[in-house]
Order: C-alpha cells, then sequence, then structure tokens
C-alpha cells in the first residue's frame, strides 16, 4: 500500500467520549426520571433518522420524550446532553502534533446527529485540528455504508490506498479495511501512536 497522506478519524470513542451512546442516554434518563426501556424503545424507532440529518434534535426529543407532559423542558434535557461530551485529551494532543507537522489532510468520518455534532466541533474547537468533518448527518448515510466511506475519498480526491481511518468499533475499522484503506482500531492514545508510527505516519 501507498504511503499515507490522509488520515480519517472517528469522533465519539476516538477524539471525544461518545456523543449520544447507551452510557449518555443512561445518565439522562435517570437524571429526568425516566424509564429507560420505555424511552429506548422509541429512539430505536427514530436515531438513524436523526443521525442521518433527517430530523432535528427538538423533534427527536418531542417523539422520544415529550411526547406526554413533563415536570422539565426540551431546552434542559438538551443541555444536558450537550454537557455530557468530554474531550480526549491524549488523542487531541496527537492529533495537534500531526496537524503541525503540515504533511497530511486531517478530517473526521463520524455518526452524528447536526446538532451534537456541530457543538462539539466548536466547543472542543475541532476547526482547528481536522480540514473538513465528513458527518452523517450532513451525508444522509451512516457508518459502515461503504459509500459514507467512498463519499469522503471522492470529496478529498484521495486514493484508498494513501488513507488511513481510525474508529473504535471494529465494524466501522473492517468496513475501511475492505475498501482498501490503512485502519486502526483505537483502544487509547498511546496504542493509536505506536501503530500511526508502525503504518509510516511521522511526527
Amino acid at each position: 500500500m501507498g504511503a499515507v497522506t490522509t488520515l480519517f478519524f472517528d469522533l465519539g470513542g476516538v477524539c471525544l467520549s461518545n456523543g449520544w451512546d447507551r452510557e449518555q442516554r443512561r445518565v439522562i434518563t435517570d437524571n429526568f426520571g425516566l424509564n429507560y426501556d420505555t424511552f429506548d424503545r422509541r429512539h430505536r424507532q427514530v436515531v438513524d433518522t436523526l443521525e442521518r440529518g433527517q430530523l432535528t434534535l427538538h423533534e427527536y426529543l418531542q417523539w422520544t420524550m415529550f411526547y406526554e407532559a413533563r415536570p422539565f423542558t426540551i431546552d434542559e434535557v438538551t443541555s444536558e446532553m450537550l454537557e455530557l461530551s468530554t474531550p480526549f485529551p491524549d488523542t487531541l494532543e496527537l492529533i495537534t502534533a500531526l496537524r503541525k507537522t503540515n504533511n497530511y489532510l486531517l478530517a473526521t468520518i463520524n455518526n452524528e446527529s447536526r446538532e451534537l455534532n456541530e457543538y462539539r466541533i466548536k466547543k472542543f474547537e475541532l476547526r482547528s485540528l481536522f480540514t473538513a468533518f465528513f458527518s452523517s448527518c450532513y451525508f444522509g448515510m451512516l457508518k459502515p455504508q461503504p459509500d459514507h466511506y467512498r463519499r469522503a475519498l471522492e470529496i478529498t480526491q484521495r486514493s484508498v490506498e494513501e488513507c488511513l481511518y481510525i474508529d473504535d468499533r471494529p465494524m466501522n475499522v473492517e468496513v475501511a479495511r475492505i475498501l482498501g484503506m490503512h485502519a486502526i482500531q483505537f483502544i487509547d492514545a498511546g496504542q493509536l501512536e505506536t501503530d500511526l508510527r508502525a503504518a509510516g505516519v511521522q511526527f
């Protein structure tokens, strides 16, 4: 395979905490005194639509929580949802070092709702690290659909041989590898740095 010129990162679970995974949903339902299983059944019916950008966060919460009167507001829930996001400093430090080399195109390929994605990009100043954000809410498709990756390759005009993809979820990594990209399953920043260097990435 060719030398790496482009690195695509997942966000949740690699650069930041997950945005709206089971752990975060459990915290919110507990905090607001909701039955998790009841919420989760409704969540599963619409989460793909939310992450494809075809449903706003407000509409999603109306469907999953506010289908009946509540003693709290959508804005209160939204605020707590956003505050659950935290950075992975060691990973972001690694990406900062890569950025400073000016040797690589750095971008993301991730599944996330529009409001959460844009909040996290701004909150953690990710525009200073990444050139582009190939998020599901903009593409209208979700990983591990191969076309999600292919679209990012088409827009950046990069060949699979020069691209490396990093994700914490095995299936997402496997699809990138099947398409011909270099691929690394993220465990922690130390392991990621070792695997990047093994792939010929220079800091």
